[in-house]
């Protein structure tokens, strides 16, 4: 038996009626009609650390594979963003330095004025991530700007420890898979790959079958719905 002090607790997140509302917001929209004047589009980022080569890589030849040296050197990090609208199957990648509340602020902007020109409300899907808030319009822009921003900007939040229910998660997968797996070694040859890799998807019309629906979630997540009381 262990004793007292060799006991290890795991925390489990606990999860209330405001997981659930936010679940459900979200379910709910993906549902929704397609409507291509208030477009749904989900947002997140992921960091990326750039690498080079110590050496140079030995070509490949017949029967023999590229090959390249264990080592490499670190050049720093990256950070990319990923806007993803799923029923246009259609998404665009950010590449910068930083994911700061800036950052966060000219992405928004990029999205209004030059990917959504024309529409009258953005759905915007995102985590809990503390840059992901308004506010990082009237800290980055004068406010009239700001505000212009924001009144295109409908926010539709994850719940705190599910953004897993954010679409773009699985883009960023599919992205981590075939194009991050290699060694990056600037922000430039970060940039223009992602930008092929967006390119290479949007022509396929590439995009994500969700089948997870909000009456799915309350018969497979059942024990995640407070129980009530009524008598």
């Amino acid at each position: 038996m262990l004793k007292p002090w060799q006991r290890q607790e795991w925390c489990i997140p606990t999860v209330s009626a405001a997981f659930v509302w936010r679940m459900e917001d979200v379910l709910d929209l993906y549902a929704a009609p397609y409507d291509p004047a208030r477009p749904v589009v989900c947002l997140d980022e992921r960091p990326v650390v750039l690498r080079g080569e110590v050496r140079p890589a030995l070509p490949p030849a017949p029967g023999r594979p590229r090959r390249r040296d264990s080592e490499y050197e670190r050049r720093g990090t990256a950070c990319l963003a990923v806007a993803f609208e799923p029923h246009r199957a259609w998404r665009h990648i950010f590449a910068g330095e930083r994911r700061t509340k800036r950052d966060f602020a000219a992405w928004l902007r990029e999205l209004v004025d030059l990917h959504y020109p024309q529409a009258e409300t953005i759905r915007l899907v995102v985590d809990n991530l503390n840059t992901h808030t308004p506010a990082a319009l009237y800290e980055t822009f004068a406010p009239a700007e700001a505000h212009r921003l924001a009144g295109k900007l409908e926010w539709h939040y994850t719940p705190k420890h599910g953004s897993w229910l954010n679409m773009v998660e699985i883009e960023l997968s599919v992205l981590a898979s075939t194009c991050l797996d290699r060694r990056i070694p600037d922000l430039a040859t970060l940039a223009g790959e992602t930008a092929a890799y967006a390119a290479w998807r949007n022509a396929a019309r590439a995009t994500v079958a969700w089948r997870f629906t909000t009456n799915g979630a309350r018969t497979k997540l059942a024990h995640l719905y407070p129980t009530l009381n009524l008598a």
